[in-house]
């Protein structure tokens, strides 16, 4: 859920996304003006248990880390944008990047442990 949209929606959302899921992990998607943990906060109120990791970067990290080889893994939220809005600012950030790129470093990290 963003900034500056419907607040009233959070906790829906959050219960929806952790009804659909075996966990759910709560994180920042474009917070804009608003405080990115007061956004998680509503979110989570509407969720039983779920993981709550601001750094989008990490979240995604530790969802593939926790992730089965039969599991799938939704990031929802970004979709298509290339770039996480925060104040009046835009940082790049691609989803699709990031995941290759930790996906990339967690396989990477399997492998020298098996070599160990």
């Amino acid at each position: 859920a963003g900034g500056d949209r419907d607040k009233g929606k959070r906790p829906e959302m959050g219960k929806v996304a952790s009804e659909m899921s075996d966990i759910t992990i709560v994180t920042d998607d474009n917070p804009r003006g608003e405080d990115p943990a007061a956004i998680r906060k509503d979110i989570m109120a509407g969720i039983k248990d779920a993981l709550d990791i601001g750094d989008r970067r990490k979240a995604i990290a530790r969802a593939i880390k926790i992730a089965g080889a039969e599991d799938i893994i939704l990031l929802a939220g970004k979709g298509h944008e290339t770039g996480q809005i925060i104040g009046d600012r835009t940082i790049p950030f691609d989803d699709v990047e990031i995941a290759r790129e930790c996906a990339r470093e967690q396989t990477s990290k399997q492998t020298s442990e098996r070599a160990a």
